[in-house]
């Protein structure tokens, strides 16, 4: 039996006459989900993201962990939504370096704000909870600046917009009318704060982001936001204890399934598949993530190691290479400036990491050369 999720109404927009879809509130009732038809995938992706705690209690420092997993999850997000830049490309504006997609990166860059912002706000007892007025905040951040910032930066949207096509008349998908937004955000956030619905948490992630780009309030950035909000969620469920799950590399890799499943949710009932996918998403997002970190933590401690038995390693040296998961790229000024230290003692730090090939000089010039920790980039970049 097809299960009806919303229901059409009619709108004129940019002098066209549209059906603009207006999903029914969560859970999904006639027929109701039963959580039984996922009972093995919920039990794979728990146990994933199990043995991804487990494996992030191993490393020394779960601070480059997050600042890896963060930009990554923030690179490949603004992906999806067709922004070309790569993680060296970002990882040099944060040295300070020019890029040649500035825009692009300013698009990453803000997603980090915002992404920063929320949980900020989560971890405070004093911060605003897990709420629209939150996500509006979190958007004014994402858009400022860039491309999007005509797209009325951190405000519910005021008209109708559309998903593919030209113009709202040939559109894959018209979401609702403006006016009926107050609503659906309101049950949207009821529904995250609810005491008691029977669904396991990472059921109702997976129907939350479903609704969120099925209602689309925003102009612009609603991909984008809808993927820090499964972010969220997992921390505000308590699912894991730091954001080290990249959910949007998955996405990435099976974009037109991603979107095929939204769809079919709209237009067919068909939660479970959506459901079904989103839970795979999980799984494979978390085992990825354990082999990165299980990666990562290899290299760097066998460099360390090496490292340690140099006789000519100074304390200077030592502490470069406790920054390098944080500054994977950078110049020897840069490097001067972080460590507060002179020129020369800066340069020989380098010139022996170079020696030793943990870290190689990559952009072939004679001044302001340009250092980089590569293995650590390209397992990131895998």
């Amino acid at each position: 039996m097809q299960r009806i999720t919303g229901t059409y109404v009619s709108s004129t927009t940019l002098g066209e006459v549209v059906r603009s879809f207006v999903p029914h509130s969560l859970p999904p009732q006639d027929p109701a989900l039963e959580p039984e038809l996922w009972q093995h995938q919920l039990r794979a992706a728990g146990q994933a993201l199990t043995r991804l705690s487990v494996v992030t209690g191993l490393v020394p420092s779960v601070d480059w962990l997050l600042y890896s997993t963060i930009r990554r999850e923030a690179l490949l997000t603004s992906q999806i939504e067709g922004t070309q830049a790569t993680l060296t490309d970002l990882f040099d504006h944060e040295a300070g370096l020019v890029t040649d997609n500035a825009d692009d990166v300013e698009e990453v860059t803000n997603y980090l704000q915002a992404f920063r912002l929320v949980r900020k706000n989560m971890r405070d007892e004093h911060g605003l909870p897990l709420s629209v007025r939150l996500l509006c905040d979190a958007h004014r951040l994402l858009l400022s600046g860039t491309r999007g910032a005509s797209k009325q930066p951190g405000e519910i949207r005021r008209s109708q917009n559309w998903i593919g096509g030209s113009r709202p008349g040939n559109a894959a998908f018209v979401p609702p009318p403006p006016e009926h937004l107050a609503v659906l955000l309101a049950d949207l956030e009821q529904f995250i704060h609810a005491e008691q619905h029977g669904l396991p948490p990472l059921v109702r992630i997976a129907l939350l982001h479903a609704q969120f780009e099925t209602i689309h309030p925003f102009l612009d950035g609603n991909g984008r936001l809808g993927r820090l909000l499964i972010t969220a969620l997992f921390e505000h469920w308590g699912l894991l204890s730091e954001p080290l799950l990249y959910l949007s590399g998955y996405l990435k890799r099976h974009q037109g399934e991603y979107y095929r499943l939204l769809s079919a949710v709209r237009t067919q009932g068909d939660w479970e598949a959506w459901v079904g996918f989103f839970l795979d998403a999980v799984t494979g997002a978390a085992t990825e993530a354990e082999g990165s970190i299980i990666a990562l933590a290899t290299l760097v401690t066998s460099d360390r190691r090496r490292l340690l038995v140099e006789p000519m390693a100074g304390s200077v040296a030592y502490r470069l290479f406790e920054m390098l998961p944080t500054t994977p790229r950078f110049t020897i000024e840069s490097i001067r400036q972080k460590l507060a230290t002179s020129f020369p003692t800066a340069n020989a730090a380098v010139k022996l990491l170079v020696a030793l090939g943990i870290v190689e000089e990559r952009s072939g010039q004679r001044k302001n050369r340009v250092f980089s920790y590569q293995r650590y980039i390209d397992i990131l970049s895998q």
